[in-house]
């Protein structure tokens, strides 16, 4: 008998089709969030649970079927599941890594083109019938050659956007957990104190998942470091910034701009960035290429296979539940 799996939300058709073939599946046929007791409902019916960033999996949904046989999150993070309820009842949480390295870079490094050259309001203007002709002073943005990059993080992600700003021959610092030599070797970047990375960048790009320790590690403080000519883009988790301490620094042009593809309190997006223009807004699309997506699909459809066959699946992020002696 196959191994029942209920999915959240319809994914990519390549995706759709590996997984009707391998597992008894069960999926949300609507294009919508489901709410929490729907999820709970659903969850008594599976044996594996393939769900979104955009689905909390927290202590009730879990104490619903303490006995899952494993948690796939279609994420490169995992914040969204109570990872120590989970473990506490020996459930294994996956999730999609490394594939969307590059594509999220590519998206985090066309938001500090985008930003610094004013594109957005440059197209909300040529749109609007302002643009009369050429003018010496139009929409002047800031150059990208050779200014300093600041990183948050350096991981995948960041390591990626480090190796795009060399083409533009970008000076690169960046604060990490640890040294990343390899970093270091490939790009010329040097880790500095995360105060002097704020000091010192023409743009800071963060790239750190969402933990007890970076929720609000940019708030009112830390950005009153930062240059008032410099630009934040986060490609992350929007709670890694304190949204309005954020807005507060753009409102005083303390800092001169922000690009954000993530929200602290996501969907919802604190009212007055939507009004300010020196901000560039995207709906969390930093995954958001076609491959990329399918990608993402059949590495979570493999650590489910892995699951349902008893074996650790390739991307557990919690390996220490099958080292109890309890399990």
């Amino acid at each position: 008998m196959k191994t029942k799996l209920f999915l959240t939300r319809r994914l990519p058709e390549p995706v759709m089709k590996k997984l009707s073939e391998t597992f008894d599946l069960r999926y949300n046929e609507e294009d919508r969030v489901l709410s929490k007791e729907e999820i709970i409902e659903n969850i008594k019916w599976c044996e594996i649970l393939l769900c979104l960033l955009t689905d909390a999996i927290d202590k009730d949904v879990i104490a619903a079927k303490p006995n899952l046989k494993g948690i796939v999150n279609y994420a490169a993070g995992f914040n969204n599941i109570d990872l120590a309820e989970a473990s506490k009842h020996g459930i294994p949480v996956t999730n999609t890594p490394d594939v969307l390295s590059e594509t999220t870079a590519d998206l985090a490094f066309t938001l500090i083109c985008s930003i610094a050259r004013r594109i957005v309001e440059a197209d909300r203007f040529t749109r609007a019938g302002k643009f009369k002709g050429w003018e010496p002073e139009l929409l002047l943005g800031r150059d990208i050659h050779h200014k300093t990059l600041g990183l948050i993080g350096a991981g995948k992600i960041g390591s990626e956007v480090a190796k795009r700003a060399t083409g533009f021959e970008m000076k690169i610092c960046y604060n990490n957990m640890s040294v990343n030599k390899e970093l270091e070797s490939a790009t010329d970047a040097k880790f500095v104190e995360l105060p002097h990375l704020l000091k010192q960048s023409d743009f800071i790009s963060i790239h750190v998942p969402l933990t007890d320790k970076t929720h609000h590690m940019l708030g009112k403080k830390e950005l009153a470091l930062m240059k008032e000519n410099a630009y934040l883009i986060n490609t992350s988790r929007g709670a890694v910034i304190d949204e309005e301490a954020l807005v507060n620094a753009l409102k005083s042009n303390q800092i001169a701009g922000a690009a954000l593809d993530v929200y602290e309190s996501e969907p919802q997006i604190h009212p007055e960035l939507i009004n300010l223009s020196n901000v560039i807004l995207l709906p969390h699309i930093g995954s958001a290429s076609k491959a990329t997506r399918v990608k993402m699909g059949m590495l979570a459809a493999d650590n489910a296979v892995a699951i349902s066959k008893g074996k650790i699946p390739p991307n557990i992020v919690n390996k220490e539940i099958y080292n109890r002696g309890d399990l």
